[in-house]
């Protein structure tokens, strides 16, 4: 760069000389000396890193299938699982049909005359047997027409008997000769009158009587009365709609419930035959059994409506546990099969291949083997074949499981309650756990 002089104006000093090229040089080469240093370092530490054996050591840690071999050098831990043992058995078939318990005998006691109530002897909700007497009412009025009755009848007997004897003299006078047999006649006629007016005050004496059978008001059933619908010094009427007091008959109690039309055939089959269909009455969140009754019969027609039938059930509610309009559900056991192998429901997988279990061998390893459900109830399921009797089956703890894995088996409650583990559960390592005691029967369906 060149360089020049300018002379200053008067007053003014000279303007200061621009920087050498050497200067500006020297300047910045002192500003690549930090970035040198940092680049050299930086070198350094990859050296080290990728040819002092680090970076070789962290590859193969992370390469993969190191930590599995790592895992299979030291032995996966076993993996706990519940199973039971799977034994040979009978499963029962069960249709499951919705139903409301019905009072077998249902009456709403009448008054059969009018009159005033003098006494209820009856408590609401009170069990009362057939003859016993629930309302008595005014009998007076009775009392006075059956008297007035049989002073009718005294009357009529006595005029009977005085043209009775008139007749057997006018009989006597025809045969004289004395008076015409028209007379005769006319004389025994009168007495057949009185016959006939004797006959009906009898009718009117049987009445009264009658009547007063009636304000004596009697339970025609064995059952429970409800609320009380009258009230001493109510005058009531044979007319009257509500009536005096329902009764309902509980003992025994039906069962109204339904099925799919589909199932009539084999139910109808079995009433054919004679058979005695056993039905369980659960209550209405199906845990717990009330009662076991009997099927009594079917509908005659089916509901086009819902495609679906009634049937009804008798029980005998000997403990008062049904009551009418009850909801309950009721299992209606319609065949039972036979020497099915029987385990837990729990234990059934589903995959694309269809259905399997997990059974566990002697040396605690758990199979995949593939079933066939022949039948499902409740929480137990039959199969026909695929499993020998005693072999666990894991009931829980499938989800970590795959052919082969290494099991802590605890045992689980099985379909048998109470039944001792089979020999192969015990050689299998199973030990036996507390657990809750298996499930209530319900409906099976067959498969």
């Amino acid at each position: 760069m060149a360089s020049f002089n300018v002379d200053p104006l008067p007053g003014e000093g000279r303007f200061p000389e621009p920087h050498s090229s050497s200067s500006e040089h020297k300047f910045r080469w002192w500003l690549w000396v930090p970035a040198l240093v940092l680049f050299g370092f930086g070198g350094l530490g990859a050296w080290l890193h990728f040819f002092g054996g680090t970076g070789d050591a962290a590859a193969q840690s992370n390469a993969p299938g190191a930590h599995a071999r790592g895992a299979a050098a030291g032995g996966l831990p076993a993996i706990p699982v519940a199973v039971a043992a799977v034994q040979r058995g009978d499963l029962p078939v069960y249709f499951d049909g919705l139903g409301t318990v019905t009072a077998f005998y249902t009456v709403t006691v009448h008054t059969r005359v009018d009159g005033q109530i003098m006494q209820v002897l009856f408590r609401e909700g009170q069990l009362v047997h057939q003859g016993d007497l629930l309302v008595e009412i005014d009998p007076r009025p009775f009392q006075v027409q059956l008297e007035q009755a049989q002073g009718q009848l005294l009357k009529d007997q006595a005029q009977r008997r005085d043209a009775e004897v008139n007749a057997e003299r006018y009989t006597a006078l025809y045969k004289a000769g004395v008076i015409s047999k028209q007379q005769t006649d006319t004389q025994e006629a009168l007495v057949d009158q009185f016959d006939g007016a004797i006959k009906s005050d009898q009718g009117q004496i049987d009445n009264a009587k009658l009547q007063l059978v009636y304000c004596r008001v009697t339970s025609p059933i064995t059952g429970r009365v409800g609320l009380r619908l009258i009230d001493p010094g109510n005058i009531v009427h044979a007319a009257d709609v509500n009536g005096l007091v329902v009764i309902t008959q509980l003992q025994p109690i039906a069962v109204i419930f339904t099925l799919p039309q589909d199932q009539l055939p084999q139910v109808y089959a079995k009433l054919r035959a004679g058979g005695q269909l056993a039905a369980d009455a659960w209550d209405r969140d199906d845990a717990h059994k009330i009662e076991t009754g009997k099927l009594l019969t079917i509908d005659n027609q089916i509901d086009t409506t819902t495609g679906t039938y009634k049937l009804k059930a008798v029980f005998p509610n000997t403990d008062n546990a049904l009551f009418p309009n009850q909801f309950v559900n009721i299992h209606l056991l319609v065949d039972v099969r036979h020497g099915l192998l029987v385990f837990p429901a729990a234990a059934i997988q589903r995959g694309p291949q269809g259905t399997y279990v997990y059974a566990v061998d002697s040396a605690g390893t758990a199979h995949i083997r593939p079933v066939t459900v022949a039948l499902t109830s409740g929480d137990k399921v039959g199969i026909n074949s695929g499993l020998d009797p005693g072999t666990p089956v894991v009931t829980d703890g499938q989800d970590r499981l795959q052919d082969g894995s290494k099991v802590a088996a605890s045992l689980a409650p099985s379909p048998g309650a109470g039944a001792p583990a089979s020999s192969s559960t015990q050689s299998a390592g199973v030990q036996p756990s507390a657990g809750r005691p298996g499930g209530r029967r319900q409906t099976g369906v067959s498969q």
